[in-house]
């Protein structure tokens, strides 16, 4: 993966772009640090939609028996001084 300065992305944004068009990912530093990867439209639709979403996977989840539930104690009832 490629791997450009901010300062360097801003100047060749249509290259990068056209990189990422045909594949490859870029990488754009900040001060040395990671902070964005640009990546093609069609990359990002196909890692968009490979994640389901948390109301699907809470769906999918199987009904539970209460008897499935491990048994609970009772609750301490908390005596208040007077």
């Amino acid at each position: 993966m490629k791997e450009i300065q901010l300062r360097e992305a801003k100047a060749t944004l249509s290259a990068v772009v056209e990189a990422a068009e045909k594949g490859e990912p870029t990488t754009i530093t900040k001060r040395g640090r990671p902070a964005a990867v640009i990546i093609s439209h069609a990359e990002w639709t196909r890692l968009k939609t490979g994640v389901p979403a948390f109301a699907d996977l809470l769906l999918a989840v199987p009904p539970l028996d209460p008897e499935d539930l491990p048994k609970r104690r009772p609750a301490r009832i908390l005596r208040q001084n007077k």
